[in-house]
């Protein structure tokens, strides 16, 4: 790479719009199967981080149970049959929405993305030890 070629503008501002553009593709795929990007999230890996915002909807759903833990601060979440069979649908809108946006990107360029956003994400992490 060049060493006199500068980067122009935010690169902030550009990997939010790419981020909101990235998650509006998905958004349209994720709302065939009846989901949105957070419920197949929690119903794909459980963050517990978006947990409690996100339990009390799938729930009314019945897309999970919600029962007492082994402590009053504690829950024991599963998902329902019904839960199982919308995470298997998203897991193919899911699929459906990366096979278009590897047509839409290119395989090549999605590649390169994942590499440079890896190795960014890694160097990153690194600096906050």
């Amino acid at each position: 790479m060049a060493t006199h070629l500068k980067p122009q503008g935010c690169t902030n501002l550009k990997l939010r719009q790419l981020g909101r553009m990235v998650t509006r593709h998905y958004d349209r795929y994720l709302a065939e199967a009846g989901l949105k990007n957070t419920q197949y999230a929690l119903l794909s890996q459980m963050d517990a981080s978006t947990l409690t915002r996100n339990l009390q909807p799938m729930a009314a759903q019945g897309w999970l149970t919600i029962g007492q833990g082994e402590d009053g601060r504690s829950r024991l979440i599963a998902a329902t049959r019904e839960g199982l069979e919308m995470r298997a649908k998203g897991q193919r809108a899911w699929k459906e929405a990366q096979l278009a946006l590897n047509g839409l990107l290119g395989v090549e360029r999605v590649f390169a993305l994942h590499a440079l956003l890896d190795s960014s994400i890694a160097s990153l992490d690194q600096g906050n030890d």
